[in-house]
């Protein structure tokens, strides 16, 4: 090729790579921008739910009842999202509209049939489960915890199609009002504690939990529609696109399995802790996930679609560029943020939970429990970039691996660390457990992404 024709080329490259990550970065931003509205409502809902109920016996039973059915839809919903979307982009870029709709409708109905046979499942069984989860409640706070679950099992399904919309949307390049969406179900928490919260007591923040997840699937699911996909479960038959997603989202499922255990491992064992230790786990945690979601999940959210459409296309030198850039851009930014939070823990628990019922005692537990798990920060991430871009490999199976290397880790860690450092060692633990997923994720990135550049 003569000079100027790779000079050409080369130029074209360089542009298409900054478009792409110029539309990542409005993306992200824009992600994180309603995620912080989103964020200070949720933080809103906690200091007047802390105000009101503290770390009591109804606030621990509640919590234990919100695990399971969130898991669930992390388990199953989430799992589908990301076996779906990379099938889903390359079904409409290379065959077309309908056979898109197709596929969504075929895998619509089989999560909600998912959904629904492990709630009842869930349901029939809870009376055995929740005493090992729950080992130490007394057995009015451990019946307590079994009827919250009952009333908030319908959550499962309401959820899980609601985010199966949001994801859709996200293929349109449609970030913003579907991730301003949840905001509802805070809105509805505050209003019912601080209203109905002396009247029904817990079960206030039970039936706002319905109400808010009610409103947030119908507006998702609205925007859908109006986008061109609509909500259809109808099943079309066992296509080749859909043996795709099925192959993908076993592994997926099975990983997402294994972390949902890690989860139930660590409130498990918080609850051998003194009375209020799975409360102050959460609340520890919950300061932490508003970085990991504003970060982490605005990252992972806007590049999932592009990494599908470059994989679709085969354009790997632009894989290559925005997972280098990405990476690079998160490190920045979250390694500060972790920094900023493990110095100002006991400030930051203090000026938002201390009050009511909560006291310096508690602030003192939270905040150790927040510093542990603010090391995490950086590592997660950064490695949601690497972690999308091996989905979208449609290799999932390497996810499996990971999460199966996690459990063993956080089961171990953990009943080392709780005898050093009590509940605080069991943030730790996920900590430490999150530095070794950014590796695992890292060398399987890069070794993947030579051998598509090769074969591309």
């Amino acid at each position: 090729m003569p000079p100027g024709p790779q000079i050409t080329s080369r130029i074209t490259k360089l542009f298409a790579g900054a478009n792409v990550n110029a539309q990542v970065l409005r993306a992200a931003l824009s992600v994180t921008a309603v995620g912080v509205v989103v964020k200070l409502v949720a933080t809103g809902k906690e200091i007047a739910v802390a105000g009101v109920y503290g770390r009591s016996d109804a606030m621990d039973a509640f919590l234990a009842a919100t695990l399971v059915p969130g898991l669930l839809v992390n388990l199953i919903s989430e799992s589908m999202n990301q076996a779906l979307v990379p099938t889903l982009i390359r079904v409409r870029e290379r065959e077309g509209r309908e056979r898109a709709q197709q596929l969504l409708s075929s895998s619509m109905l089989w999560m909600c049939v998912l959904l629904a046979a492990v709630s009842v499942l869930m349901a029939l069984s809870a009376r055995g489960f929740f005493p090992l989860i729950a080992s130490h409640f007394a057995p009015a706070k451990l019946d307590l915890a079994v009827r919250m679950f009952y009333a908030l099992l319908p959550v499962v399904l309401i959820t899980g199609i609601a985010t199966n919309c949001t994801a859709v949307l996200n293929t349109f390049d449609r970030f913003a009002v579907p991730a301003l969406a949840p905001v509802l179900i805070p809105l509805a928490t505050i209003a019912a504690a601080l209203t109905l919260g002396g009247r029904l007591g817990i079960w206030a923040l039970v039936y706002a939990t319905l109400a808010g997840s009610l409103l947030h699937a119908g507006v998702v699911a609205g925007m859908m529609d109006s986008r061109g996909y609509r909500f259809r479960l109808r099943w079309h038959g066992m296509t080749e696109a859909t043996r795709e997603v099925a192959g993908q989202y076993g592994p997926v499922l099975l990983s997402a399995g294994l972390a949902s255990g890690g989860l139930l491992v660590d409130q498990s064992m918080a609850a051998m802790l003194p009375a209020g230790s799975v409360s102050a786990l959460v609340y520890g945690g919950r300061f932490v996930s508003v970085a990991l979601s504003l970060l982490g999940g605005a990252v992972s959210t806007a590049v999932t679609p592009y990494f599908s459409r470059m994989i679709a296309l085969g354009d790997w030198a632009g894989c290559r560029r925005a997972i280098k850039s990405w990476v690079r851009l998160t490190a920045l930014v979250s390694a500060p943020l972790a920094a900023l939070l493990i110095v100002g823990s006991h400030a930051l628990v203090r000026v938002a939970l201390e009050h009511g019922a909560f006291g310096p005692r508690d602030t003192a537990v939270v905040a150790r429990v927040l510093t542990m798990y603010a090391i995490q920060i950086p590592f997660f991430v950064a490695s949601r970039v690497y972690y999308r871009f091996i989905v979208a490999m449609r290799r999932t199976d390497l996810a499996l691996y990971c999460g199966m290397l996690n459990l063993v880790l956080d089961i171990v860690l953990n009943l080392v660390l709780m005898r050093w450092f009590g509940v605080a060692g069991i943030a730790l633990a996920t900590s430490l457990w999150m530095v070794s997923t950014f590796v695992f994720l890292w060398y399987w990135t890069w070794k993947l992404l030579p051998k598509a550049v090769e074969q591309g």
